[in-house]
């Protein structure tokens, strides 16, 4: 079990429920990280009382730095400062909660220095999988996944024999807009893109959700966590988000992992891991639920599912390309410089144009794709 943590974007949703589960175990938090979020993070620092913070934005690690300055807390900026984080000697376990592709370089550095993993950034594994996985397996750390659809699966493999696996089912809310057609998505807002039925959650993920992006990204990341090729993973919609995910055995045999929509259930068990502790989210009553309900996901109206699914079996930078690509699209919509539906379309554009067909790549090669394509996207 996780004793001491560094905890990377812990002003975002997964980083605030993290410090909760770590307030209720009495688990040490030696690092905090953010962006701009001053107020938030001075807060968090004065309550847990963490060696270091980092800032990635140097102005706002200044303003932070005489905020604290009645305390012995270091403050750290930009790159360098989330690196120290995440290679904290006291830390046994770095929570990566960062959002985006920003997050492969901390989830790196944190391996090289021998860190175990809580795996929050599913980015990290979308554009860098073959890295990462590699050097898990080279420096000897366990990476434990965050997300709830994979923790689920990790869940429901505990004590299943070797190889007894045949198929991954990752379940989906379905988002802000299940239901509708693309005819009906043409003029939908920001505001309601970002009212999502069950998850309290950031406003990229949220989108993300909305356009069933988050899924095929899901798709990628399971592909690499559990080593497992693209056909042998379904998604399912799902809309009361109860089950979280399931996983077919060979003899057909189906087991789910079922819990309140809580983020703290995942991030507990990655922290807390092999161990059941009592956790401060809400018991499930199934009576009061009454139903569950399941359909299949709707290809033709949310299209990036299959984008990414393309991406993953050509492999290489694409799923990198399909990231980086998304995430610029999203950033546009947010800003309301493009509908809902383009951000779509500038996904499967920049997968299609994209023309490199290697599958050897670096770390370099995947941050000079990422800036190739948020440029094409942003121009």
């Amino acid at each position: 079990m996780t004793k001491n943590i560094s905890v990377l974007g812990s002003t975002g949703s997964i980083g605030v429920q993290t410090l909760d589960v770590a307030q209720m175990h009495n688990i040490r938090v030696s690092a905090l990280t953010a962006n701009k979020n001053t107020e938030l993070i001075e807060k968090q620092a004065r309550k847990f009382r963490p060696d270091m913070v980092a800032m990635y934005d140097n102005a706002s690690a200044s303003r932070l730095k005489a905020s604290l300055a009645d305390t012995d807390i270091k403050v750290y900026s930009g790159e360098k400062g989330i690196k120290a984080a995440a290679q904290y000697d006291k830390a046994d376990t770095v929570v990566n909660a960062v959002v985006g592709v920003a997050g492969l370089l901390p989830t790196l550095a944190a391996i090289e220095a021998g860190k175990n993993l809580a795996l929050a950034n599913k980015e990290t594994l979308v554009a860098g999988g073959s890295i990462v996985m590699s050097e898990v397996k080279k420096h000897g750390v366990k990476l434990y996944p965050v997300d709830s659809e994979h923790s689920a699966v990790f869940q429901c493999l505990q004590g299943c024999p070797e190889n007894s696996l045949k198929k991954i089912i990752l379940t989906a809310s379905g988002g802000s807009f299940f239901g509708k057609t693309k005819k009906e998505l043409e003029n939908v807002t920001v505001e309601q893109a970002l009212k999502h039925p069950n998850w309290s959650m950031g406003k990229k993920i949220t989108i993300d959700s909305a356009t069933m992006m988050n899924k095929g990204l899901e798709v990628i990341e399971a592909s690499w966590l559990f080593g497992v090729p693209d056909e042998s993973i379904d998604v399912l919609i799902h809309r009361e988000s109860i089950i979280h995910s399931m996983i077919q055995l060979k003899d057909n045999a189906v087991i789910a992992q079922l819990g309140t929509a809580d983020m703290r259930i995942p991030i507990q068990y990655a922290l807390t891991y092999p161990q059941r502790l009592p956790s401060p989210a809400k018991e499930l009553d199934l009576a009061d639920i009454a139903k569950l309900t399941f359909y299949k996901p709707d290809h033709d109206t949310f299209e990036c599912l299959a984008i990414c699914r393309k991406a993953l079996k050509l492999g290489g930078l694409y799923p990198a390309v399909a990231n980086a690509a998304n995430e610029a699209a999203v950033q546009l919509f947010l800003e309301r410089k493009i509908t809902f539906l383009q951000i779509a379309e500038k996904v499967s554009r920049a997968v299609t144009e994209f023309n490199d067909k290697r599958q050897d790549i670096t770390l370099e090669d995947i941050i000079e794709s990422d800036r190739e394509t948020r440029a094409k996207i942003l121009l």
